[in-house]
């Protein structure tokens, strides 16, 4: 299996123009089992960073580090993946379906991480194809944490084909959320993730969306901050969230959870309850 690796975290500037030019492409690729894997050894941890992703999705300050910040540190180096010219997909359209991510441990805000990133099997969706971009988190060699991040690229798809969804759960709403306009361009500062549907109504329009729409991994932070505050997370877990519908800015949303022993489901709404925008489940380990 051929390997990258990084001194440091690749810039977001010349990911977007090589992925850009990736979407360009012409390729007759078919993707085998031994794929490229990135790997950046030593990624430290930018407290100022850090400090920036937990106002925007609401996670309290602690002693480790939010269960979702690790897949913001693997994310520069998705994109270098899905650019690269081996890749089978084009990475301009690819429509995020789910993200699974298991927490075996906390980390401590001060441990020096490694990352690596590959990606997954492919299967048939009735949309298009279905692949995965599996990331994890290695510290002092052991790994604590897993991402798992379902994409949809599409084409003419299989209609037969299953395409695996949660449940979707009849959850009370617990609190109600008003989003602003510039939510989407507060997270990508945060993030890196610059994709234009997130940013403006007019770059957003030039993709097909009336305006521009939430990150689906701002939502997913969001969720798991709010249980977070209130009932609290344990220190080792699984959480996948299913990407329903896309969530315009600026909108009023609703949230909900519930807690059945190592179970916790939870939802987020329009506020009208007429869209589902996320669904999500935890499970303790």
């Amino acid at each position: 299996m051929p390997t990258r690796r990084y001194d440091d975290s690749p810039r977001f500037g010349s990911l977007y123009a090589k992925t850009v030019k990736a979407t360009l492409r012409r390729t007759e690729y078919e993707p085998d089992s031994d794929g490229l894997t990135l790997e950046l050894p030593q990624a430290a941890i930018d407290h100022d960073h850090l400090t920036a992703y937990r106002e925007v999705t609401g996670f309290s300050p602690g002693p480790a580090l939010p269960v979702t910040y690790p897949h913001v540190l693997a994310f520069p180096l998705h994109l270098d993946l899905m650019s690269d010219p081996s890749f089978p997909h084009r990475p301009m359209g690819i429509v995020h379906l789910s993200n699974t991510i298991t927490q075996l441990k906390p980390i401590p805000l001060h441990a020096e991480l490694a990352i690596s990133v590959h990606s997954g099997a492919e299967r048939p969706h009735p949309k298009g194809t279905v692949f995965e971009v599996l990331s994890s988190v290695s510290v002092d060699g052991e790994v604590v944490w897993t991402d798992s991040t379902s994409l949809l690229s599409r084409s003419s798809g299989t209609p037969s084909a299953h395409a695996d969804l949660l449940p979707d759960p009849e959850l009370e709403p617990t609190a109600w959320w008003d989003l602003h306009g510039n939510l989407g361009r507060r997270y990508a500062a945060a993030s890196g993730d610059r994709n234009p549907i997130h940013l403006f109504k007019l770059t957003a329009q030039a993709f097909g969306f009336p305006r521009q729409i939430a990150h689906g991994m701002w939502a997913k932070a969001a969720c798991l901050a709010s249980i977070q505050r209130g009932s609290g997370l344990p220190d080792a877990f699984t959480v996948r969230v299913d990407f329903r519908k896309p969530l315009l800015l600026p909108s009023r949303v609703q949230f909900g959870y519930q807690s059945t022993g190592s179970t916790v489901d939870f939802s987020l709404h329009s506020d009208d309850r007429s869209v589902v925008h996320l669904i999500g489940q935890l499970q303790s380990r």
